[in-house]
């Protein structure tokens, strides 16, 4: 439960609103018509005055880490906010930096976008949402684990200068499009603090170029971005947050 009631933002509010018409009505009558980037700041400042109006009543904002990706020096960072009893706005960064991971690519760094919503007015306990994705990548897909023998234009054998047969990995490297839902468990350790277990699944729409990882030349000859679409988990771990009131 949120900790003040409608009531008590009324005040607020009302004082907002009065400040929303007068910087509305100074912001039109005195700029000259015609200059249309102050037309686009007004509208900009009137947006930014209401949302923070409205964020003041649902004020707890809560900072979060992914402890399951932590110790690999993957960095999994969130900010939840409330927008009503039930539902919550989260944005989310991702950041997987190694070059080199177990022998294999593994850069990885992806933004995303989430509405949820709570079956408890607390903010805690069980929850789903739905979510956005997208970023970039240079990392071996999981159907390309395996290294692979190198073929010549007519489908041969290509050999080292060893006489050993060539045989390498194959990693990718663009750009995908993630399209969600998930759902999950709020834990509460304390009054500040929380434990959050969540998976999601969804699909993801890959643009990318192939690349063979011995030379670094391209492992295909599609002209424009290869195109990928699966539906794959993409989304989980243990989130540790920090609630500010």
């Amino acid at each position: 439960m949120l900790d003040k009631k409608y009531g008590d933002y009324l005040p607020i509010l009302n004082d907002a609103l009065f400040h929303l018409t007068y910087l509305n009505y100074i912001m039109k009558y005195d700029v000259p018509i015609g200059c249309r980037i102050f037309s686009s700041v007004r509208r900009m400042l009137l947006t930014v005055l209401l949302f923070s109006v409205y964020s003041s009543v649902y004020a707890q904002t809560e900072v979060k880490a992914n402890t399951l990706f932590a110790p690999l020096a993957i960095f999994n960072v969130a900010v939840e906010r409330p927008v009503s009893d039930h539902f919550a706005l989260q944005g989310e960064v991702f950041i997987s930096p190694w070059k080199s991971f177990a022998g294999r690519h593994l850069q990885l760094y992806l933004g995303t976008a989430e509405a949820r919503y709570y079956f408890s007015t607390e903010h805690r306990k069980w929850f789903m949402g739905g979510y956005f994705s997208g970023g970039f990548f240079d990392m071996q897909k999981w159907n390309y684990l395996d290294k692979v023998p190198i073929t010549d234009e007519n489908g041969e054998q290509v050999y080292n200068a060893d006489g050993c047969p060539r045989i390498t990995n194959v990693f990718q490297r663009g750009f995908a499009l993630v399209f969600g839902v998930d759902a999950g468990y709020k834990f509460k350790i304390s009054e500040r603090l929380n434990l959050e277990a969540f998976v999601g699944v969804g699909s993801v729409q890959g643009f990318y170029h192939g690349y063979l990882a011995d030379t670094k030349e391209r492992s295909e000859t599609a002209e424009n971005w290869n195109k990928s679409g699966e539906i794959l988990p993409t989304r989980g771990g243990l989130m540790l947050s920090y609630v500010f009131k």
